[in-house]
């Protein structure tokens, strides 16, 4: 197998396996930190609520393309939390705490696994990489990759 063979097969490699890979990874951590943001702000407006000592509360509520309407809760007691698949839970602000602090730690949790697996993709693109460029030097720099080809 020749030089120019072999650097086209690690670049195809790069770029059709460990790249889209790699995306794939940060994009699913990505919204796991929007769902890490979400559980944030539900904590601090339930620690607003009982600091507060609130009864009752108007807020907006988001329908959609940014258009807004006004509402009212009468009684703010308990919120209904979705817990995912389309389930809500009618939880008293202690419960939707414990709740938020055991959701917390899970998603934290996958999110430094997929941080991890992340950083071992990127030493594997590193790696071939440092590949590449050693066929490169053992064939004096003659060889052309397949990107600059093109």
């Amino acid at each position: 197998m020749d030089v120019t063979t072999q650097l086209a097969k690690y670049e195809k490699f790069v770029e059709e396996r460990l790249q889209p890979d790699l995306a794939g990874l940060l994009s699913e951590r990505d919204v796991l930190y929007e769902k890490l943001s979400e559980y944030s702000k539900l904590r601090l407006n339930i620690e607003q609520l009982d600091k507060h000592g609130l009864q009752s509360l108007k807020t907006q509520v988001d329908l959609g393309a940014n258009f807004y309407i006004q509402a009212k809760v009468p009684n703010v007691e308990y919120i209904y939390v979705n817990v995912g698949y389309g389930f809500h839970l009618q939880l008293s602000h202690s419960e939707a705490l414990a709740y938020i602090d055991k959701k917390e730690l899970q998603l934290q949790k996958r999110t430094t696994q997929l941080t991890d697996e992340a950083n071992r993709i990127k030493a594997q693109i590193k790696t071939v990489y440092m590949a590449v460029a050693e066929l490169l030097q053992m064939s004096g720099g003659t060889a052309v990759t397949a990107k600059s080809s093109r």
